[in-house]
Formats: C-alpha cells, sequence, structure tokens
C-alpha cells in the first residue's frame, strides 16, 4: 500500500479544510474572521503534506537539491499574494510581506528548528560547506536589496531613478540564482553530521539513519504530491489574502504588521512546517537547507519577480524599503550568519533568534 493510514488522515483533512475555506471565499461566507482562520489551518495542513513529500524524496535528491525544489514550489504563495496585494494598492503590505518572509525565516523558523532538534537529540551538527554557501548568497542578495534605498535615502545621483535601478537589480539577481543552482543542486557530503555520543566519527552508510519512517513513497508519487499541494497553498493563500484586510479592520492589525508577521508566516507555512519536522527527526542537513533556501530564493527570485511583474497588475514596485526594515533585515542577517556557520546549533540559539524575532514584531504593531 503506497500510503500508510496516517497519509490517508492527514491528506483527507488536508483536502477537506481546502474545500471548506474555498466555499468560505467564493460563498461569502463566514463573516469576517472565519474565513481568514479556516484558510490559515488550510494552508498549515497543505504545509504537512509537502513536508511529508519532501520527507519521501530527501533520500533520493540529497539535501541540495531537495531544498531548492521544495523552497520553489513552498514560495509560489509568497508570489502570488504580493501580486495580489501589488493590485490593490497596498504596497505597504508588499513590502513588509517580503521583508517579514526573510526575517520569519532566517529567525523564528530557524529557531523553531534548532529548538526541537535540540531539545529532543541536544547540538545538532551540519554541514558547514552547504551552510556557508547559502549564508553567503543570503548576505550577497540582501546586501543587493538595499542599493535603491540607500541611493534615494543618502540622495545620491541615481535618486529618482530607482525603478530602472531595481529592474537592473533585479535582472542581475536573477542571474545570480540561475548561476548557483548547479552547486545547490548537488548531493550534500553530510560533513559535518554526526552520530550521537561519537564524538569525532562521521557515519557511514552502514549507520541507521536517526529515524526511520513507515512507509516510502515512490518517487513519482512523492514529486506529483509536492506539485499538488504546492499548487494547492498558492490557492489557499490567495484566500486567505482575501480574507486578511477584513481581519485586519475587525482585528485592528496595522498593514505593516500584517505584512511582516501574519502574511509573511502563512506565505512560508510550508517551510514553517517543514524545516521543523525535519530537525525534530535529526535531519540537520535537511532542515538548514530548506529553511534557508527560502528567504535566499525570495531575495534572488521573488523580489525580482515582483519588481518584473508588477506592472501586469497595474503596479510600479521597486526595492525602496524603509529604514526599520533595512536595520531589520541586516540585524537579521548578521545573527543567522553567527549562529549557522560554525556548523553546530542548540536550542539556547533557537530560543535566542525567536526572542529577537518576537522584538522586531513588535516593533511594526503601529505600523
Amino acid at each position: 500500500m503506497i500510503f500508510s493510514r496516517a497519509d490517508l488522515g492527514l491528506i483527507g483533512a488536508a483536502v477537506a479544510v481546502a474545500a471548506a475555506a474555498g466555499v468560505t471565499y467564493y460563498g461569502k461566507l463566514g463573516g469576517t474572521v472565519v474565513p481568514f482562520v479556516i484558510s490559515g489551518i488550510a494552508l498549515a495542513l497543505m504545509a504537512s503534506l509537502v513536508g511529508r513529500s519532501v520527507d519521501a524524496l530527501g533520500d533520493r535528491l540529497g539535501a541540495g537539491a531537495t531544498g531548492v525544489l521544495q523552497s520553489a514550489l513552498g514560495n509560489l504563495p509568497e508570489l502570488f499574494v504580493v501580486l495580489f496585494a501589488l493590485k490593490k494598492q497596498l504596497y505597504e503590505v508588499a513590502t513588509a510581506t517580503i521583508v517579514g518572509s526573510i526575517l520569519a525565516n532566517v529567525l523564528l523558523v530557524l529557531g523553531l528548528a534548532f529548538m526541537a532538534g535540540g531539545i529532543k537529540h541536544g547540538p545538532q551538527h551540519f554541514g558547514k560547506s552547504a551552510a556557508r554557501n547559502l549564508v553567503m548568497l543570503l548576505v550577497l542578495s540582501v546586501a543587493a536589496l538595499m542599493v535603491p534605498a540607500l541611493t534615494a535615502a543618502l540622495h545620491t545621483p541615481a535618486a529618482g531613478h530607482e525603478r530602472t535601478l531595481s529592474i537592473v537589480v533585479s535582472i542581475l539577481l536573477l542571474g545570480l540564482f540561475v548561476a548557483s543552482l548547479p552547486a545547490a543542486l548537488k548531493r550534500a557530503n553530510h560533513e559535518g553530521v554526526k552520530p550521537e555520543g561519537a564524538e569525532g566519527k562521521e557515519r557511514t552508510a552502514a549507520e541507521p539513519e536517526p529515524e526511520s519512517h513507515e512507509s516510502s513513497w515512490p518517487l513519482p508519487v512523492a514529486i506529483g504530491m509536492l506539485a499538488a499541494t504546492g499548487v494547492g497553498a498558492a490557492f489557499i493563500s490567495d484566500w486567505f489574502v482575501a480574507g486578511l484586510e477584513p481581519a485586519m479592520s475587525a482585528l485592528g492589525i496595522s498593514q505593516a504588521f500584517a505584512g511582516l508577521v501574519i502574511v509573511a508566516i502563512a506565505g512560508n507555512a510550508v517551510e514553517n512546517v517543514v524545516g521543523i519536522q525535519l530537525a525534530a527527526k535529526n535531519q540537520p542537513d535537511y532542515a538548514i537547507s530548506v529553511i534557508l533556501q527560502s528567504p535566499v530564493q525570495i531575495a534572488l527570485v521573488v523580489a525580482p519577480a515582483l519588481v518584473l511583474l508588477s506592472p501586469l497588475v497595474g503596479a510600479s514596485f521597486t526595492l525602496v524599503l524603509p529604514p526599520l526594515l533595512i536595520a531589520a533585515l541586516i540585524m537579521a542577517v548578521l545573527v543567522t550568519a553567527i549562529v549557522v556557520l560554525d556548523g553546530e546549533s542548540n536550542w539556547l540559539e533557537g530560543a535566542a533568534l525567536i526572542v529577537l524575532y518576537g522584538i522586531v514584531a513588535a516593533a511594526f504593531w503601529w505600523g
């Protein structure tokens, strides 16, 4: 049997709640908050299905390829969410969502993954080389995103040409992403992964994995499920954003906080669940790849794509960010680099990342 009873239960629940979200959206039912809540639950269930698919793909494709594939599908809702926000002229929500997605992954999700893995398995080790490459791409891409904002803030000769500069930066960042794919798709060499209690000794092919799975999906089934859930998450994300505006009014939430926290976390629900699951299963290489690939792809692909595609929805999106968002990005990237580059994680580092995320989020509560 391809699917276990747990798989069938999860699939059934995801389909049922997604259908309920569709009914509340198209039927205009449930008032102001209920459609928002149901869509959020549906996104979480879809994320769990993506996590199960990634789990089945991991042993076949390797950490790098799995992270790229999962992040590419997981970021589709992000792209659609911001495009819909731009279409409605919600520029503050759109900008905050892009920055919030990066912050949520490198602080909140990475912190939760470190805590889940550290509390259950103690200090975890992951490959330094792959982590170093991801952090390097993240630092470079975030630095590039800041250039248009700095030209405007410093009143340089490029000020007033932010749209043109944003297009140039976007094309170059997309080119960097394409150039980075060959290295990202290579199978991870598992450096730094050691069995607990065996200091200095690397795990060999004969040693068992940290946890075994009840059943392993065939490769076509895993890929098909990953694609289907990614597309489903994109549709549900649209319904989620449609329910966001009335929910914001009813709950008194500002656009900046909604974009930075609520929409960013919902749009990255796939990575939120998957990365934490992988760390809890003592697979830190896969967890780091999945979690950090998402903000890298947001900076290298999603943000540039939004700059280039925004005219299609009647908007003119640039990479000019408010000063507080720039400061938050700088802090997040620096802290992430310090925590990740040693190739080891523990629960205390995870708690510190979560606390920093909470402080940054609180700063945007009032807008």
